[in-house]
């Protein structure tokens, strides 16, 4: 309702100020190369605040880098299903392929292969190496003879999100108020934490053609089509998404939206040509006190479309304490509001190991930001949020 005229307001007010581009449905278009640092900083802090969603322009990965990283990842799913089911994951390794996860407790209609930094952070190391070992497992991909030139072109990729991730992180901090100068300062330790101990991993995703797709005008309503991956946030810090140019089928929340606060409403966000989308994950969300929001979205199937997106999810180190941040927490009021803490520490390496459990399998439940609320938003949800939040707040102790 109020919240969300207030936000398009302000998006309003910023283009204004700032000369920030949109796209056609108002998402923020953002230069990271524009000379004002000062604009770049509000542009992102007020992105991260509104959307939570962003297309970044400028970033400085070469174009061919990410056309050799798009012909790879169609090298991979072209490969025959044996060879892929070889490297499936399982419970007790989170890295390689599969074709059935689950999202909230529904599966999703896609093929997918994770690989994620490895336990030594040294990709010369063979990947099944006991050095490599680490909370999500081991890096699994094919073969020379299967995929020759695969294994370098994603590693190179995914070290190039993660100076890229960086940069964003740090003016992310600025548009909060964190002083990333000083090294004395503690607002800068989880900067730090992803800089060096970060447990990123980077999904490479191809959602075949459904023939229930949303071109399908047959389709019963009661019997909706299955989605490419159902309505979720992501989990970590933030999410840097490399989208097929082809077909668009991501649809994220529109939270500027006043109308039937009951339904919500989807937009589908089209990828500008040469740009990045990134978006607010979870972690960011606790660790601004809830200024940042993590966006809710989904991928819709196509009925004769295929279509290949690869989310890079930059992560904390497993061991990190997600706090908002303390200058954020304080009793003093601000614009007329208190700044109460809204939400509980988090202990990322749990977090992350609940949420994966939850895409193998239905655990009744997907853990959730919610469960770390101070408060509990509305008294429907008081007895579950208290109920939740003492049981996850006691394992990760």
């Amino acid at each position: 309702g109020a919240s969300g005229v207030v936000g398009a307001v302000g998006v309003i007010v910023l283009r204004m100020v700032t000369n920030m581009k949109v796209d056609e449905i108002g998402v923020p278009i953002i230069d990271m190369s524009q000379p004002d640092k000062s604009k770049l900083i509000l542009q992102i802090a007020n992105a991260c605040s509104t959307w939570g969603f962003f297309q970044l322009t400028s970033h400085g990965i070469p174009d061919e880098l990410l056309q050799s990283f798009q012909t790879q990842m169609k090298v991979f799913f072209d490969l025959p299903i044996d060879i892929k089911k070889k490297l499936k994951r399982n419970e007790c390794n989170a890295r390689g392929f599969f074709d059935d996860e689950l999202t909230k407790r529904r599966r999703d209609w896609k093929e997918a292969l994770d690989c994620g930094v490895p336990g030594s952070r040294d990709w010369s190391c063979a990947d099944d190496d006991d050095v490599n070992a680490c909370l999500d497992g081991l890096n699994q991909f094919p073969s020379v003879e299967d995929a020759p030139y695969f294994r370098s072109v994603v590693v190179e990729y995914f070290e190039a999100c993660a100076e890229l991730s960086d940069r964003i992180a740090i003016l992310m901090a600025q548009g909060l108020g964190v002083d990333t100068e000083n090294s004395a300062s503690s607002d800068d330790d989880l900067l730090q934490n992803l800089r060096k101990q970060h447990t990123s991993y980077l999904r490479m995703n191809y959602y075949p053609p459904c023939p229930l797709g949303k071109e399908d005008e047959k389709k019963e309503e009661d019997n909706p089509p299955p989605l490419g991956i159902s309505p979720h946030r992501d989990a970590g810090f933030l999410t840097v998404l490399l989208q097929d140019d082809d077909c668009h089928s991501l649809q994220v929340e529109d939270r500027n939206s006043h109308g039937n606060e009951n339904e919500t409403k989807w937009v589908t966000v089209k990828p500008v040509p040469g740009a990045l989308t990134i978006n607010t994950g979870d972690m960011a969300m606790i660790w601004s006190n809830g200024k940042y929001q993590a966006p809710l979205h989904r991928v819709l199937t196509d009925a004769s479309k295929k279509r290949y997106s690869a989310p890079f999810f930059y992560n904390p180190g497993y061991s990190a304490h997600i706090s908002p941040l303390p200058h954020l927490t304080s009793d003093k009021k601000d614009v007329g509001q208190h700044m109460s803490c809204v939400y509980h520490p988090c202990v990322w390496g749990y977090f992350r190991a609940v949420r994966f459990a939850g895409d193998l399998t239905d655990l009744g439940v997907e853990i959730q930001t919610s469960d770390f609320l101070v408060h509990p938003k509305n008294d429907n949800d008081e007895d579950v949020t208290k109920k939740m939040k003492s049981n996850h707040l006691e394992k990760q102790a």
